[in-house]
């Protein structure tokens, strides 16, 4: 254990400082990790509510997104609320099995992502890039955050929604988590965004572990406003409770994830 202490702490992100060959693996260990927790067929995206008041309606006083990416954006559901105000749909994704030609009549245009963490597109190319959920899948986040920072137009905007704690120790196996998947610390995150001159218009903790178990009728938490809004007031009272890696019951009362509204 000593010797990951530093990961633990939150001192440091585990994987970021990875080898090439450790990131190939761990890349082809997650290229489908997700698409084996769920059914397809009875999939609902959970996380419309939070999508649209932590990071969208920050969005409103703009008409149109001329060209668009989602990074690890799967089937394009996040885009739903906002697919009349997009022009261009790019989706950066490994996954197969988790592909859609379209979403609600919006073509896709699918790329492969690579295990560098490069992205095969030009400077200033997006006017808009989210990415939610997906960057704790990845070793080598810091290079990833970079990119995003090359590709996004000036003026442009990039939403993150990540985990900021372990999840657990990921060491061993855990019980709905991939094999490789762990929160980043909070601090690490901001030097990574501030470090590439990204301006957060916009950071809220989010996701209070016991309302991210409630469902209504086919509305997951994330999707039901009210709860989305009650998961923020609850998250703002136990923001102070914030270490990286919990211990007991009483250290994982706190929020788990952050929700930032960037823009370069």
């Amino acid at each position: 254990m000593k010797k990951l202490d530093k990961y633990f702490s939150g001192e440091k992100l585990y994987g970021d400082d990875f080898d090439v060959e450790d990131i190939k693996k761990w890349y082809n260990n997650e290229k489908e990790g997700y698409s084996k927790l769920i059914n397809p067929s009875t999939y609902h995206y959970e996380f419309h509510g939070v999508n649209l008041i932590h990071g969208y309606s920050k969005l409103k006083k703009i008409k149109k997104f001329e060209n668009v990416l989602g990074f690890g954006s799967a089937r394009g559901d996040e885009f739903i609320p906002i697919l009349s105000r997009i022009g261009n749909l790019v989706i950066v994704d490994p996954s197969e099995k988790l592909k859609n030609n379209r979403v609600n009549g919006k073509k896709i245009e699918y790329v492969i992502p690579c295990a560098s963490g490069k992205l095969p597109f030009e400077n200033n190319s997006f006017d808009l890039i989210t990415c939610f959920g997906v960057l704790h899948h990845i070793p080598n986040v810091s290079m990833i955050v970079k990119e995003f920072y090359r590709v996004l137009k000036s003026g442009g905007y990039l939403l993150i929604r990540e985990p900021v704690v372990s999840m657990g120790d990921w060491r061993n196996p855990r019980r709905g988590i991939t094999k490789h998947e762990r929160g980043i610390p909070l601090g690490l995150f901001r030097e990574m965004i501030l470090g590439n001159k990204l301006k957060i218009v916009r950071e809220r903790k989010i996701l209070f572990p016991l309302l991210r178990r409630i469902n209504i009728v086919s509305h997951a938490g994330g999707n039901f406003k009210a709860l989305v809004w009650f998961d923020y007031f609850l998250s703002v009272l136990f923001e102070w409770n914030n270490r990286y890696h919990a211990r007991n019951f009483f250290e994982k009362l706190r929020p788990q994830s952050v929700f930032f509204v960037l823009r370069k």
